[in-house]
């Protein structure tokens, strides 16, 4: 136990150290130290500030939602995207930006701070067709498999888009798929923030359920535990994480699938009680990592890009040992 408030102490030293890093860090390095000029004080204000914190929240919801899905399908492999909530994101900023620029209706302007609006609506009405086969079928399987229907219902109706859209439209949809976290200000916060703290409620109204579902629905049902409504709570649970996180930032990958397993193998437990927080702080500490390298760079790279370098051998690691 006091090796765990070690790590967790660690932990909130590192991510404090490396929030700091991300705000000074940029095209325009601002000295932590020292008076700041008019222009540093509007660059730290407006972009850097809600950026890094977004990186925080971002990391540590897709971690959560991500761990969460895991232990719902016992599957290594599972994440916060699963069940098609990033398609479903997909298909509403597309169907904004493509068929917007087929009918010639929407400004830039309107498009630009439309995209969140889009990708929370497309994300919504995938999440509500999963929680309403999710009422009728009594398996986890196959509500994953419906999950990743769904996703691929979506995914074609993109790329039938993608087959009629102009090049300026396209080239907006291909820019959002890339994910970005300077996107949010201020007031997307207020927006995003309430949806991820909703998101983090049923996460820890499922919290005893889930160390009983790691051992499988019969042995769940056996402590008493109410397998549908704890299924309901983590399904909604990952929709507002996932979908929240995906429309203000585009989706971000690999973050979710990776961080739960280096959460459980830093602190040797599976119980949720140090699972969550741990994939919280190490996700937020990820993408700020993840944030700061991307911005040594003149030209920034997606921050898709550079967490796929982070979350694609935590992957191929954990399918080798499982052989």
């Amino acid at each position: 136990m006091r090796r765990n408030w070690y790590i967790f102490a660690l932990l909130g030293v590192l991510a404090v150290l490396l929030f700091c890093l991300d705000v000074c860090s940029g095209s325009v390095w601002i000295s932590p130290f020292g008076e700041l000029t008019p222009m540093e004080n509007r660059i730290l204000h407006a972009i850097r500030l809600p950026k890094a914190l977004t990186s925080i929240l971002a990391g540590a919801a897709l971690s959560v939602s991500g761990l969460v899905m895991q232990t719902l399908f016992r599957n290594p492999l599972a994440g916060p995207y699963t069940l098609g909530v990033s398609s479903g994101a997909s298909l509403g900023v597309a169907l904004l930006t493509m068929l917007g620029g087929i009918l010639s209706t929407f400004n830039f302007q309107l498009l630009t701070f439309g995209l969140p609006v889009a990708a929370c609506t497309g994300a919504a009405m995938v999440l509500l067709l999963v929680l309403a086969v999710s009422r009728r079928v009594t398996s986890n399987v196959s509500l994953l498999i419906v999950g990743m229907m769904f996703g691929s219902i979506a995914g074609a109706l993109v790329s039938l888009l993608q087959n009629f859209a102009n090049p300026d439209a396209l080239k907006m949809f291909i820019v959002w798929t890339l994910g970005s976290l300077s996107s949010v200000g201020w007031d997307d916060m207020k927006i995003l923030v309430p949806v991820l703290l909703l998101g983090a409620l049923f996460v820890l109204l499922s919290l005893k359920p889930l160390n009983g579902l790691m051992l499988g629905e019969d042995y769940a049902r056996g402590l008493g535990i109410n397998v549908p409504r704890t299924r309901l709570f983590i399904v909604l649970a990952t929709g507002l994480l996932a979908g929240g996180v995906t429309a203000f930032c585009g989706p971000v990958a690999f973050v979710g699938v990776a961080v739960p397993h280096i959460a459980r193998g830093l602190f040797h437990t599976s119980n949720h009680r140090v699972t969550i927080p741990a994939s919280a702080l190490l996700g937020a500490c990820l993408l700020l990592v993840c944030d700061v390298l991307s911005s040594l760079f003149v030209y920034p790279l997606p921050v898709s890009t550079v967490s796929a370098l982070f979350g694609a051998p935590v992957i191929i690691w954990i399918i080798l040992k499982n052989k």
